[in-house]
Order: structure tokens, then C-alpha cells, then sequence
């Protein structure tokens, strides 16, 4: 990184990990280091025990007395003192705050020039797989930003405008990234998970960083995913900020502003065979120059391997959240390019004209990746983000409904909540339960379904806090519950949606009998792996 000086003569060296005054080294034990390397990359506010703690211990049990210990020995080593406190402030209650101002950066004798203090890498545990997150920037506002595509924690730094990129988010509040479970840094099972999985992977990173509610901030593949959170989970979430984002990944004729599916194919296939990462690049973001190619491709080559990069496009092929888009009830802000040749303008048009109340605002550019003259996002992100104040959170959340019907009925409602879900009252007192997603609702349908019981899933917009639940979508999981054969499982045209990537098989099972669901056509899960 570089030295940083401070107060005129102390030199902190994170390349060596050393600390000087006046040229002279400054005997200090690496816990000390650390913890004083997390209050000078944190300057900008107070820093808690228990967050110092985490930060440097890692999760293990320390007393706060170890804390204290370590900061008297960094005072002693500098020169400072509990009682004139010129370098490092007790806030009583609180904890501590590095508070001598920077005079100027020194380079280190051979490095190169001096960049900012980085906070670690540390990991979360989501359904058994180590997931990767770093926390930067601070304020009163959290911000998670979900990535497109692939993400490496580390490597995002190495390119000076995406840093800058970041660095700014940092400015608007405390900024949580992660690394997608499968990719980067984080652990990277068989296969690769749904959205709905991924989604548990956002509230283990904002649990384990403290985050009670974020902006959620999703651009390009990182947008459906940040959509169906904030549906799903408004609760947790300030605001929504999409940025170069789409609905739906290839062509229908209901959605005919997308790529198609055999321009999609062709896309995969160069990506995987040639593996020409700075030709993908140069195509995302127009306006990169060689040296952004190269770190372009650097990263992507650490991120991801070409099988998962298939498993990845193929997944996104799939993706469909266009029924997820009225639930989403959080102030949106959508953001686009008119000339990324990625995502098209209509994209971004579908989605604020269906997210109630989403702003959109479109700007000049040919750039989809954000590095590509990173200021013009960010301009349009800040003032929406400083509007936020006063905001409520919405009643309603998106969810997935499992209705039991037939003999057993009561027996299969309380498997279900055993396996996870939550047993509600549907219309007429029928026993409903509900999940955050529908592939965990199929998974454990298919597993708890047993002889005549027949079992219909749909998703509904339902009162976050209530027992009872009568919106539209419970009384069509009821009613696919009423009219599936015995020993099945029946699901909406809108679960099928969800479900891509998830590993349930679905097949037609032709319009509702009954004409209980109307003209659309409904599915029998089959298995799930």
C-alpha cells in the first residue's frame, strides 16, 4: 500500500507492517498493529469494542480488557497518553477514534504510490459455505452492493477507477460487499445456487457485518437478485439502487427488448472457449483502456472457472423477475446508460414503470460496467440516497405460500413449518404456510408429501406482522391445492419464474381444470436436487 504520515512524523507502513517516528521503528506487537490499523482505516468514526474485537480477533472470545491492553500499548509506542489523548480519543461508552489528521502520504523506500487503508476480509457461514465479505467506507447509512456477474474482494481494488468506485460508495455510508457463494473468495460448492439461495447468503453477510437495514445497491446480474431481496425482506432494506439491470435475461415476445436466447448461447460459448476476458471488457465498458482490460481479466480469471462461468451464464439465462416487480415497495432509484450494449434503455424503462414509485434517470454512455467514468453513477446515486430520511418501512412482503389440501392436510401443514416454513391462517382458517422463497418451499413440499395430500405454491404479497393472510396469491396456492390430483404438487406460473437455477424439476401440467387459477398455465414439481 504505502506509508501514511500523521502529526508530522509518524510514518504508518502497512507494506511492512511497520510503524516508525521520526525515521526510527517502533517496536509494536502485531495485535497492537492490527488494532491500530483498523482505527487509522476507520478515522472517520468511532469505533466500538466489540467491532475491534470482531475485526482483530476474528470472532474469538476475548475480554474488553484485551482491547484496552492493546490500546495503552499503542499510546505508549506514540507518544500519546490516556490523559491528552492527541492521536487516539476514548469515546466513553463507545470506544475509540483515531484522531490526528493525515500531513501528507510518504512513499516507502521501492513501493509504488500510496493507496487507502483497506479493512479485512472476513467470512460469514450460510447453509454450511464460507461466504466472503469486507466492509469499507463508514457513516450512518448502510450500503450493500451486489455485483454483477462474478466479484473478488480483493482484486476489486486493483484497478484505480473501479477503487475509486468504491471508495466513493464508502463516502455515502458504511459500504458491505461480498463475494457470491461459487465465486471470488467465498466457498464454491457443486454446482451453483438460485437467486433465492443467494439471497440467504445477503442476510448472513449484513448479520454477521451488523446491519439491521441497508441500501441495497444491484447492478447488471447483481439487479434481479437485489429485486427479489428487497421484495422478499423489505424489512431490512432502506432502499433499492439498480444500475444497468434488466428483468428478464433473453427475448419472449412478452419481453422483446432483451438479447435472445441463441445470441446468448453464442455469448456463452465465446466466453468459454476463447476465455478472452479483455475482448469481454472491451465490450462492457467501451471507454477501457489496456490496462483496465488487463485487470479486467485478471480478475475474472481468479474469480471464476470457465465451468462455472457456464453454470452462471446458463443460470442467468433463466432469470425472470418481472412478476417480482410490483412487490417491491422501498424507494428505487434505476440508473442507465442509453448506449450500454449489454442492457437496452427499454430494460431499464420496464423497470421503473413496474417498480411503484422507481425514478429512473438515463444518462449519455456507452459504458455497462462501472468503471467506466464511475462519477456519473455515483452523481445520480447521492442525491437520491440523501432524500432516504424519514422513510417508513413498507407492510408487505413478497413471499412464497404453501397451501395442504386433502387427507393429512393438518399433518403435511405442520411438516412444513417443521421444515422451516411459518404456519399461517388462510381464507376460511385453512392452514397456509409460508416461505421467503419458493424453491425452499418445493424442496420441502416434495419432501413432506405423502400418500392422497395434495399441495399447491404460489407467490402472494402478504402482511409482514399478521397471523391471518388473505392476499390474491394464498388463495391460489389454495386453490392449485384443491384441484391438483392426489400426491401432487402444484405450482404458479410465477413460482416457475422464480425457480431458475434452483434444481426443481417442473413439468406442464396444462391450464387449471377447475378454471380456479384462470387461463395460466400451471406446473407438477417432480424432484428437486
Amino acid at each position: 500500500m504505502g506509508v501514511l504520515l500523521f502529526d508530522g512524523e509518524l510514518e504508518f507502513d502497512t507494506e511492512v507492517f511497520e510503524l516508525r517516528l521520526a525515521g526510527a521503528r517502533v517496536p509494536l506487537e502485531p495485535q497492537a498493529f492490527d488494532v491500530l490499523a483498523y482505527l487509522v482505516a476507520h478515522r472517520d468514526r468511532v469505533v466500538g469494542k466489540e467491532e475491534l474485537m470482531d475485526a482483530v480477533w476474528g470472532g474469538r472470545f476475548v475480554s474488553e480488557t484485551a482491547v484496552s491492553t492493546r490500546i495503552k500499548q499503542i499510546r505508549r509506542a506514540i507518544g500519546d497518553d490516556g490523559h491528552t489523548q492527541r492521536i487516539i480519543r476514548t469515546v466513553h461508552g463507545r470506544g475509540y477514534r483515531f484522531i490526528a489528521e493525515p500531513t501528507g502520504p510518504r512513499p516507502a523506500s521501492g513501493t509504488g504510490p500510496v493507496t487507502t487503508l483497506r479493512s479485512p476480509i472476513r467470512y460469514t457461514v450460510s447453509d454450511g459455505l464460507h461466504i466472503a465479505y469486507q466492509v469499507t467506507g463508514g457513516g450512518d447509512l448502510d450500503l450493500v452492493l451486489v455485483s454483477g456477474f462474478v466479484s473478488h474482494l480483493e482484486l476489486d481494488w486493483g484497478d484505480p477507477r473501479h477503487a475509486h468506485f468504491l471508495d466513493r460508495l464508502g463516502l455515502f455510508g458504511r459500504l458491505i460487499r461480498f463475494d457470491k457463494r461459487g465465486t471470488g473468495m467465498s466457498d464454491r460448492p457443486i454446482g451453483l445456487p438460485d437467486l433465492e439461495t443467494r439471497m440467504h447468503d445477503v442476510l448472513a453477510v449484513m448479520d454477521a457485518a451488523g446491519s439491521r437495514q441497508a441500501v441495497l445497491i444491484g447492478y447488471s446480474e447483481g439487479g434481479p437478485m437485489a429485486i427479489l431481496f428487497a421484495a422478499a425482506h423489505p424489512e431490512r432494506v432502506a432502499a433499492l439502487v439498480l444500475y444497468g439491470c434488466y428483468a428478464k435475461r433473453t427475448w419472449t415476445e412478452d419481453y422483446p427488448g432483451a438479447q435472445t436466447i441463441e445470441g446468448w448461447a453464442a455469448y456463452t460459448d465465446r466466453l468459454v472457449t476463447e476465455w478472452d476476458w479483455e475482448a469481454d471488457m472491451r465490450m462492457r465498458c467501451p471507454s477501457a483502456d489496456p490496462s483496465m482490460q488487463r485487470w479486467w481479466a485478471q480478475r475474472m480469471r481468479a474469480a471464476a472457472t470457465p465451468s462455472t462461468v457456464r453454470a452462471l451464464m446458463d443460470m442467468n439465462s433463466l432469470v425472470d423477475v418481472r412478476e417480482t416487480l410490483p412487490a417491491v415497495r422501498v424507494p428505487t432509484l434505476v440508473v442507465h446508460r442509453d448506449g450500454d450494449a449489454l442492457t437496452r434503455t427499454e430494460e431499464a424503462k420496464y423497470l421503473a414503470e413496474r417498480i411503484p414509485g422507481a425514478r429512473l434517470v438515463l444518462m449519455p454512455g456507452d459504458d455497462h460496467f462501472v468503471s467506466g467514468d464511475p462519477d456519473q453513477i455515483l452523481d445520480a446515486i447521492e442525491p437520491f440516497l440523501g432524500e432516504l430520511a424519514g422513510h417508513t418501512e413498507p407492510a408487505l412482503s413478497l413471499a412464497a405460500i404453501a397451501a395442504p389440501a386433502g387427507p393429512g392436510a393438518a399433518r403435511l401443514a405442520a411438516g412444513l413449518t417443521v421444515a422451516g416454513g411459518r404456519l399461517r391462517s388462510g381464507p376460511g382458517g385453512r392452514p397456509v404456510v409460508q416461505f421467503d422463497g419458493p424453491a425452499t418451499a418445493v424442496r420441502a413440499g416434495l419432501a413432506q408429501l405423502s400418500g392422497a395430500g395434495r399441495l399447491g405454491i404460489a407467490i402472494a404479497e402478504i402482511p409482514r406482522q399478521d397471523t391471518a393472510v388473505e392476499a390474491y396469491g394464498v388463495q391460489l396456492a389454495l386453490d392449485l391445492a384443491d384441484n391438483a390430483p392426489p400426491g401432487s404438487l402444484w405450482v404458479s406460473s410465477a413460482v416457475r419464474d422464480l425457480l431458475a437455477g434452483s434444481g426443481v424439476t417442473l413439468e406442464p401440467a396444462g391450464d387449471d381444470p377447475a378454471g380456479a387459477v384462470g387461463s395460466r398455465q400451471v406446473y407438477r414439481a417432480v424432484a428437486a436436487t
